[in-house]
């Protein structure tokens, strides 16, 4: 019998799971430690390497304190979810939350100008 391997949905339910854990500043080797195995089978899940079985994926879950099907489309919550996957670091996060803690419009609009510079500078 030939052995399932993973594929783009376990891609993409790893990037959730990642996105999770960074939201809620906790490190592999935490999460790790919560479900009882190492911080390397948790880069492997994030990264869709090694799939994540139906009891494990409720271990992850209740470890981040988020529903189940947080992690699937179709609970509401999937589009917010898929605007935040390029999040790929703690500093994108980091920075997301700092402009989203600026008030005045006029500044956010600056801000966005300055970095649209930036980048553009950059290319």
């Amino acid at each position: 019998m030939k052995q399932r391997s993973a594929g783009k949905p376990d891609i993409e339910l790893g990037k959730r799971i990642r996105l999770r854990r960074v939201e809620q500043k906790i490190s592999q080797a935490e999460l790790g430690d919560k479900l009882g195995v190492s911080f390397q089978q948790v880069q492997k899940y994030e990264k869709g390497v090694n799939r994540v079985g139906a009891a494990r994926l409720q271990q992850i879950a209740t470890a981040l304190d988020v529903p189940v099907t947080f992690f699937y489309d179709g609970d509401g919550k999937a589009r917010e979810v898929e605007s935040l996957l390029f999040l790929d670091s703690a500093f994108s996060l980091r920075l997301l939350r700092a402009y989203s803690k600026i008030k005045d419009q006029t500044v956010q609009r600056q801000l966005v100008s300055l970095m649209e510079s930036i980048a553009a500078n950059e290319g």
